[in-house]
């Protein structure tokens, strides 16, 4: 690897386009080294994991919000959405829009975690839809794959967001932009173009992950990967984009990030040297934030030691900053302990999260959310019983750069009534690569086929999970393969019109005169 510094330069200096971070990110994109095996395989893994989780989450709300829109912009030859099958084909980037969306409404695909954290996989949606429209290949779409989590992991490793509340899905935008240039064959100044172009539309505030936290959850990544899309078509035609995006007096980091003072050092592959960084990533054995899943994983342990849960005085967490301040008691919001509050706030509750493992011992993506698993009365007080607390340790070993250092979760002590006192810690989960039980393959199709199983077919299972196998030997028309058949008895849809319904020769103009919206029959399970 080699490390780019980064500082805030003035007008004056006008700073070559060649020594600015996008520049430098655009030369890996269109970098042509050969994608690794084991970094191949990592990427047929991560597209199983993204089908998995989108077509458990098929009939929510805001999934069928997305793909409503989606299917508004039919285009013969585009791309497919989740679960409609090859012969439903829409403008790539709202089939970005629409798959994004529901890969990302779960919380439940991979991670990557360092300066600031971010879901990789939120790349694959866009790169897919690109690859089907364009006629790639499925070497085409690795290649590309392994560009996007490259790219969005390395500036993640070096640039913090969420310090200056700004959404992680700000490295989102470039690391798409990078892998649709490698998907494309691009060359580094039209690449260049689009990641500024990217970049500067995909900024915005981290309010979509406090308070009560709504859909736009979902929809972030979503947006960012359709925006992407739209600002490498434009750099295609020739358009430019403001800059230096990163390194001017007006820029990201000058007015949004560190200032003008600021200094990053951000690591990129050396001119021919692999793209690896996907081999980082760690994906999720529970539908809930990553900082959760080794705590998820130990009170599984803990709570089969606890009899009687009014017997509980207390419980307390000792945990990183990042834990304690965006999904713990150092986040000051009161929804996290709110019974009422939406699925997407009781996910960021590390608080209700532990309250459930304990007492069920089991997490599931659509049960352990339902409201009236959220305010039973025994987990309600057990829950406000749950308090967390950052200490240095953790936080040091979430920031540490050695892997077998690095920790993402921490201590549950729990004080019994009776002065007993339960205590453990588990630094990684269990699936994560150096956990107790490393998920390998046969995990991934275990995972695909319990939140598939409802929704297709076991012929339609195994179609996908051989053909997928096969992604490194793809042709063009097999990308379109890759969508996944749901009968249409299986699928509910959101019946309110939007504007994309309508159009001067509507017979019914006014939005009052809509029907109601269809009761979506599986929008709460699977």
């Amino acid at each position: 690897m080699q490390s780019h510094h980064v500082t805030v330069h003035p007008e004056t200096d006008r700073l070559p386009r060649t020594e600015q971070l996008a520049w430098k990110i655009a030369e890996v994109a269109a970098d042509p080294v050969p994608v690794e095996p084991e970094v191949a395989e990592m990427v047929i893994n991560r597209v199983i994991d993204n089908a998995s989780v989108a077509l458990a989450s098929l009939n929510r709300h805001p999934v069928m919000s997305a793909r409503a829109q989606a299917v508004a912009h039919a285009h013969p030859g585009g791309a497919t959405l989740f679960g409609l099958g090859p012969d439903i084909r829409v403008h790539a980037e709202w089939a970005a829009w629409a798959n994004g969306t529901a890969v990302r409404e779960l919380d439940y695909h991979d991670t990557f975690l360092a300066a600031d954290y971010s879901h990789p996989g939120d790349n694959i949606p866009p790169l897919l839809a690109v690859a089907q429209q364009c006629a790639s290949s499925g070497a085409d779409l690795i290649r590309a794959v392994a560009t996007g989590y490259e790219i969005q992991i390395d500036l993640t490793r070096a640039i913090c967001l969420h310090k200056h509340k700004i959404d992680h899905v700000a490295h989102l935008g470039p690391s798409v932009a990078s892998g649709l240039g490698t998907l494309l064959k691009l060359p580094p100044a039209v690449i260049y173009q689009a990641i500024g172009q990217a970049l500067h539309v995909t900024t915005a505030t981290r309010q979509s992950r406090k308070g009560e936290i709504s859909s736009w959850k979902a929809f972030a990544p979503a947006h960012a990967g359709k925006m992407a899309v739209e600002a490498t078509d434009r750099a295609m035609r020739g358009e430019g984009a403001p800059s230096p995006i990163y390194e001017g007096e007006d820029s990201v980091i000058a007015w949004m990030l560190d200032g003008k003072d600021a200094h990053y050092t951000v690591p990129l592959p050396a001119p021919g040297e692999p793209k690896r960084a996907i081999l980082s990533s760690f994906t999720k054995e529970h539908s809930a934030e990553y900082q959760s899943q080794a705590l998820i994983d130990l009170a599984f342990r803990l709570g089969k030691q606890i009899e009687n849960f009014e017997d509980v005085a207390d419980i307390l967490i000792e945990t990183s900053h990042h834990t304690h301040y965006v999904i713990g008691t150092g986040s000051n919001d009161p929804q996290k302990f709110d019974p009422t509050a939406s699925r997407e706030t009781l996910d960021h509750s590390i608080m209700y999260i532990v309250a459930v493992a304990l007492q069920d011992g089991r997490w599931h993506h659509v049960h352990s959310y339902e409201p009236g698993r959220a305010q039973r009365p025994d987990t309600v007080r057990l829950w406000r019983k749950i308090r967390t607390v950052e200490t240095p340790e953790w936080t040091a070993r979430y920031h540490a750069e050695d892997p077998a250092v690095k920790a993402f979760g921490g201590k549950i002590i729990i004080r019994m009534k009776d002065g007993r006192v339960l205590e453990e810690e588990q630094a990684v989960a269990n699936a994560h690569p150096l956990g107790r039980t490393p998920w390998q393959r046969a995990d991934y199709i275990r995972k695909f086929k319990t939140l598939t199983e409802d929704l297709i077919s076991p012929s339609e299972s195994e179609r996908f999970l051989e053909l997928v196998q096969r992604l490194p030997d793809l042709k063009p028309a097999d990308l379109l393969a890759l969508d996944l058949v749901v009968p249409p008895n299986r699928i509910s849809r959101n019946l309110n019109p939007g504007i994309f319904d309508f159009s001067q020769s509507a017979t019914r103009q006014n939005p009052s005169d809509a029907p109601a919206r269809e009761t979506p029959a599986l929008a709460t399970s699977v």
